[in-house]
Order: structure tokens, then C-alpha cells, then sequence
């Protein structure tokens, strides 16, 4: 089997991925890695090259790069200073990409092409003009954005693969979904830690107010008057204070204390995201938007660590109600998730890691892909 992973989004860029937070990046790029080692060829195609041991296509990029240095910029400089500059450049890297795929697909050079990002609106017109199966994986929820569900009803025809049964509820009745295919990490990026030091729980993510960490800070508090206690929240993720982000500046940053609530930064790597999840005595996410899946839970439990969710979109179909962690209603949400702070030591850790190797690695999801894309092959060579 041929396939053809498109990664349109510009962060796909050795040069750039380290400075920012898109897990759609390490999803790909396990994805190639694992669909190659169960025989498929694979080949990723990605704006700037990456680090892969597939054969990896990217984009001409001098024109771009020339404006860059014209300017003395980085590629996330030209980001925070002029926006619509770096989108109009990055979308002629997106349409070059696309278009490379498609032609390699028409002259029987692929058997398949998975687009696989959230900048797949420039793709999905062209699709009709592919002589090979098409299918999109998309990363947020269908109609979190205007740019997004504006269009996507459009084309609801063409194979869709979702993260979550959740997930296609932004899409409309009679969507073609060609699967469902959880997202899943390398086993061994993470190991299970059952006796953690404790002391405090997590939360991890980007610092904006549908993540909701303003309700996490509030039920640790009241969490510790209640049961007369000194559990820390230990916040780590990007805010956006550079952006004059209110959600930052005037609801969170007067909350850390150093003490009771503490922030610890922005997590790079793989080692720091292990010591601090694997440490807590559970993460909490309290999402109030419709999660499309979560990766954090699953990095969580890779480390043997229970999560406190709201039931929000995918997070009850991630964690296990009473067994990997707790599912928090809504409602009343600050209180509920300060009571089950009081049950969570009841969680097994051992469970949650179970949990996690059954359900949630990298080669279960590059399982699941192939067998979708042997479905949709199937049927395509039945028409």
C-alpha cells in the first residue's frame, strides 16, 4: 500500500515545530513511522522537512525564506508581527503541497492520500480532481471556526475519518465517516509511574479560556478550605500575555500565588511532560468547549495517572468513569471536580496504564488508519 500523509500546516518545519504546540506534528509524524513499519510506503508531505524516517516531500520554500530574511524575521517573529502576511505565505506553501500529492496520486505514484491537518480547506475542492481515494482527518471540532464550518458541509461526501464519535457531531446528518480512529502515543514515550510524589494535581494545555482552567483553580481552592489542606494546582502550557490576552492577565495570573497555585512554564520535552504528569496525583481537564479528543488524558495515563474531566465532547469516551478517573457534569462543575479530588487516590494507577497500552498507542492508531484505508480502497475498486 502506497501512502501519501499531507501535512499542509506550515508548523510542519523542523526549524519551527519546537517553538510552538501542535500535536497534530507528532500524531503525523507516528502515524508515518508506524504505518511504515507495517509494511505500507509510506511518503509525508510537509511544508519545511521534518524529522522522519519515511520518505519526506516538502515545499519550495525560498520565497518564503527570502521575505524572512529580508525582513531579519524567524518564521514565528513574521507570525506575531504581521498575521496576515505569514497566513497569505503559508497558504501558497499549503496549495504547492497539496497540488504535488494529488499529481503523484494521478500518475499512480500513490494509492492513497490522507490529509491529515487542519489546513485541509484548500484541499478539499481539488479532491474530485484525484484519481485515487482521498481522506481527511480533521483536528479541531468541525465547527469551531468559521473558516471551517463554512465550508466542510460543502463536502461532506468525501471520506472522513474522525478522532472521536464526538467529534462528528459538527458535522451534518448523512456525512460520509470512512472510520474512527483514537489518537495514540508510543508506548515507550512514557512510563508509568505508581508512586508519585505527589502533592499536587496538574493541568496542562494552552492557557485560554475554553480549556477552562480558571474552574481548576477554583475547586483546588475550595477543595483546601473544605478539607483544611494544602494541595497545589501546578499549571504548565503557553498563555498568550503577549497578545494582551485578558483570559491571562486578569483571571489567572492574579491566582498564582507560587504556593497554592503555581506556574511552571511551557513543557518541551518528553522528559519534563513525564516528571510533571507522572508526579501529580491526577490532571485535571476542564474543558468547557467540545473536546475532539484531548491528547493530554492519554499522555496522562501513559504515565499511570488519573484525570478529572468535564463532559465535554470526547473526554468520556477517553477516560473511564470510576476507573481511569472521574467524568464531572457541567453543572456546578468547580464543586464536583473539588469532591472528586477526594476520591482520587481510589483510582488505580496500574489501571490507568492498562488502560492506556489497550486503547491508546501509537500502534493502535496506525492500525486503525490502515484499516480505513483498506476499506475506502476496497470500495473505491468496487466502483
Amino acid at each position: 500500500m502506497r501512502v501519501g500523509i499531507v501535512v499542509p500546516h506550515i508548523f510542519m518545519h523542523r526549524d519551527i515545530l519546537p517553538q510552538v504546540i501542535f500535536s497534530p506534528a507528532e500524531l503525523a509524524l507516528s502515524l508515518a513511522a508506524g504505518l511504515q513499519r507495517t509494511g505500507a510506503d509510506v511518503t509525508l508531505f510537509t511544508p519545511g522537512p521534518v524529522d522522519t524516517p519515511v520518505r519526506n516531500i516538502t515545499a519550495n520554500l525560498s520565497l518564503f525564506e527570502r521575505e524572512l530574511a529580508g525582513r531579519g524575521d524567524t518564521y514565528t517573529d513574521l507570525l506575531k508581527k504581521h498575521p496576515v502576511t505569514f497566513v497569505t505565505l503559508a497558504r501558497q506553501v499549503q496549495s504547492e503541497l497539496i497540488a504535488t500529492a494529488y499529481a503523484m496520486a494521478n500518475r499512480g505514484e500513490l494509492d492513497i492520500v490522507h490529509v491529515y491537518t487542519n489546513e485541509e480547506d484548500i484541499a478539499l475542492p481539488f479532491a474530485a480532481l484525484c484519481t485515487r481515494p482521498v481522506v481527511f482527518t480533521h483536528h479541531d471540532p468541525f465547527n469551531f471556526l468559521v473558516k471551517y464550518k463554512s465550508v466542510f458541509p460543502k463536502y461532506k461526501n468525501l471520506n472522513w475519518i474522525s478522532l472521536s464519535q464526538a467529534q462528528r457531531a459538527g458535522m451534518p446528518a448523512g456525512t460520509n465517516w470512512a472510520g474512527n480512529v483514537y489518537h495514540g502515543i508510543d508506548a515507550a514515550l512514557f512510563k508509568p509511574q505508581y508512586r508519585p510524589a505527589g502533592g499536587y494535581v496538574a493541568y496542562l494545555g494552552r492557557i485560554i479560556e475554553p480549556k477552562g482552567l480558571h474552574i481548576a483553580i477554583e475547586a483546588v481552592k475550595q477543595y483546601n478550605v473544605h478539607r483544611n489542606t494544602k494541595l497545589q494546582l501546578h499549571i504548565a502550557g503557553k498563555h498568550y500575555a503577549g497578545h494582551k490576552d485578558a483570559y491571562w492577565q486578569e483571571r489567572i495570573a492574579p491566582q498564582i500565588d507560587g504556593n497554592e497555585v503555581q506556574y511552571v512554564g511551557f513543557i518541551k520535552s518528553a522528559a519534563e511532560k513525564q516528571a510533571f504528569l507522572g508526579n501529580a496525583d491526577a490532571l485535571i481537564v476542564p474543558s468547557t468547549f467540545e473536546e475532539p479528543f484531548g491528547m493530554v488524558m492519554i499522555e496522562a495515563l501513559a504515565c499511570g495517572t488519573p484525570v478529572i474531566g468535564l463532559h465535554s465532547g470526547a473526554i468520556p469516551e477517553v477516560i473511564r468513569h470510576g476507573r481511569t478517573g472521574y467524568i464531572i457534569p457541567k453543572d456546578n462543575a468547580t464543586t464536583m471536580i473539588a469532591k472528586a479530588l477526594t476520591g482520587i487516590q481510589a483510582i488505580d494507577r496500574q489501571v490507568c496504564r492498562q488502560d492506556f497500552e489497550a486503547r491508546f498507542t501509537a500502534a493502535h492508531m496506525s492500525d486503525g488508519y490502515r484499516d480505513v484505508y483498506e476499506k475506502v480502497l476496497t470500495a473505491f475498486g468496487k466502483n
